[in-house]
């Protein structure tokens, strides 16, 4: 790029020393509008038929979205012909104001006015552009003839809802934009809001909404939020305004811009689902909304059926959701990485153990279940993994779990068949691997028949007994031991086949599924020549699952030696 970049001339900060937005925090939702059917729209490759605008607009509604802008109903018949089929349908909830979008140009205002009969709750958005860039290459006047043009809109606007009102029952509010609200020189965007406050009759009882775009960004979030404080302190009609905000994407913070310019004063956003608009996009109100959540604010909107959300949002747009996008993506939720894997693992037990009240599992940010995702996805299985992720894998998936120590020997066989095959394995393939390596494993050593009973050792202690048969290179011999418990008298009935020099470490168990078919699990630790051993076992009866586990360890080390 060598010398390209010294064609564009810095943004120009504003002089604000005394800001105070830094030292406040968001603890409460703003007023959100989605502009999904109108913006987003507008940046489609093919737009949304009628069809799917009314797919997308219910689905908003069920979100909570309160005020959607639905449209440029004087801009084409497609346009006009979804805001009528809303009215004429009653589709429209009673709790919902649906938002239309106008230049202020006479006969563009007038068209909309006719779009708008028979709806019950408007907001009627009108606009034009106060940037300097635009005042000199676009329209080619000054900051009086932007002001005339948006005054002279304002007083049509007024009148054709006096007239309309007056004939019908209906509410319509008022927004107005300067339209690269980003780009304008903040005292001339001051004047030019009062002025049309002014000629609309706004009273803090009858508040105008007064939207300030991020049409293109320009500037650093901390800037954008010094120009909404500025605003908000030399606005004159403050008392009788919303201060809205509509953030583009262009240089990839519009999140940030947002939530610092709520920060500043604004009260209101504007945005879409995913971020979709024009260039790189508009604000995400997903992304803001769940920042929120995360932060313990009450968004006001639910996406508590995300892939739902976002299926219809695919197949209403035809655009696909980054697998990185945040909450929202098919990855966002998932650790590939061992150390990562390992700890979400012992989250997930430290809450589980401590009855915890709030979400505390590392690099999970929100708990994945409340926007309806699964625990199985959220650690998957590559080359990168540890020991934990293995471990994780077992235990949310197919519950078993496995005691700690076993968790190198297992993660080391899963990270094996990654190397081997070269790509992610499934949390079947994982289960896979425990089947083949651990439940599956019958040979040298193989328990053909069993029976444990207890009898009296005198003096009140109960002695067990262990006999059985078992078969080793295409020879079955019978086995006793006695013990006092069926793990000790099973270990002294192999001492008969040559297998006492292993000893007995520890053992853990568990039920692997509810009711009466239950089965239980045991997870058994041996040491034969200073070496570990692991195996397990399964069974109905815990007894017979230990010794199955022994049985199992035993065969491990002997075919490995």
């Amino acid at each position: 790029m060598n010398q390209g970049y010294q064609k564009y001339k810095a943004f120009e900060p504003v002089a604000l020393p005394d800001r105070t937005w830094p030292d406040k925090t968001l603890t409460q939702a703003p007023i959100w509008c989605s502009v999904d059917l109108r913006d987003g729209n507008q940046a489609l490759v093919n737009p949304m038929n009628l069809e799917q605008k009314l797919q997308f607009f219910q689905m908003l509604c069920k979100i909570g979205f309160k005020e959607i802008e639905i449209g440029f109903p004087s801009a084409s018949e497609t346009e006009y012909e979804i805001l009528r089929t809303l009215i004429e349908e009653d589709l429209i909830p009673d709790d919902v104001t649906i938002q239309v979008l106008v230049q202020a140009r006479e006969h563009l205002i007038r068209k909309t006015f006719e779009a708008i009969r028979g709806a019950k709750n408007v907001i009627v958005h009108f606009y034009n552009s106060t940037s300097t860039l635009q005042r000199k290459v676009v329209f080619r006047t000054d900051m009086q003839g932007v002001i005339d043009i948006a005054v002279e809109g304002a007083r049509l606007i007024k009148k054709l809802t006096d007239e309309m009102t007056a004939e019908n029952e209906i509410k319509i509010r008022y927004e107005y934009s300067p339209e690269s609200f980003s780009g304008t020189e903040m005292d001339n965007a001051v004047l030019i809001c009062d002025r049309v406050l002014e000629e609309l009759g706004a009273t803090p009882e009858n508040k105008v909404i007064v939207n300030l775009p991020n049409t293109v960004e320009l500037s650093t979030p901390n800037t954008h939020a010094d120009q909404i404080e500025y605003f908000c302190r030399h606005f004159r009609h403050r008392d009788s305004a919303v201060i809205s905000l509509h953030p583009h994407n262009d240089r990839g913070t519009a999140t940030a811009a947002t939530e610092l310019g709520l920060l500043a004063g604004a009260e209101r956003v504007e945005g879409t689902l995913f971020g979709n608009g024009e260039r790189t996009g508009n604000a995400d109100i997903m992304n803001l909304a769940m920042n929120l959540y995360s932060q313990g604010v009450d968004p006001k909107l639910n996406f508590t059926d995300m892939n739902h959300i976002r299926e219809i949002y695919e197949d209403c747009t035809q655009m696909k959701v980054h697998p990185r996008h945040p909450y929202a993506g098919e990855l966002v939720f998932t650790a590939f990485s061992g150390s990562h894997q390992d700890a979400i693992n012992k989250g997930v037990n430290y809450m589980a153990e401590h009855e915890s009240a709030y979400w505390e599992v590392p690099y999970l940010p929100i708990d994945p279940a409340d926007l309806g995702r699964q625990y199985e996805p959220i650690i998957r299985i590559n080359s990168q993994s540890g020991k934990g992720g293995a471990a994780f894998v077992m235990q949310q998936t197919f519950g078993y779990q496995l005691p700690k120590a076993m968790h190198p020997e297992f993660g080391a066989m899963v990270k094996k068949t990654c190397d081997e095959c070269g790509r992610e394995i499934s949390p079947g393939e994982v289960f896979d691997i425990f089947k083949r390596e651990y439940l599956e494993i019958t040979e040298p050593y193989h328990l053909l028949t069993y029976k444990i009973f207890e009898e009296d050792g005198g003096e009140g202690r109960v002695v067990v007994d262990f006999e059985g048969t078992i078969r080793h290179d295409h020879c079955t011999k019978a086995i006793s031991g006695k013990g006092n418990g069926p793990i000790d008298a099973f270990f002294s009935a192999l001492h008969s086949v040559g297998l006492g020099d292993y000893e007995f470490v520890s053992y853990s168990e568990h039920a692997v599924s509810a009711g009466a078919d239950s089965k239980a699990v045991s997870y058994i630790q041996l040491r034969h020549d200073g070496k570990i051993v692991f195996g397990v076992g399964m069974d109905s009866n815990i007894s017979i699952a230990s010794i199955k586990g022994i049985i199992c360890a035993i065969n491990r080390n002997e075919r490995k030696n």
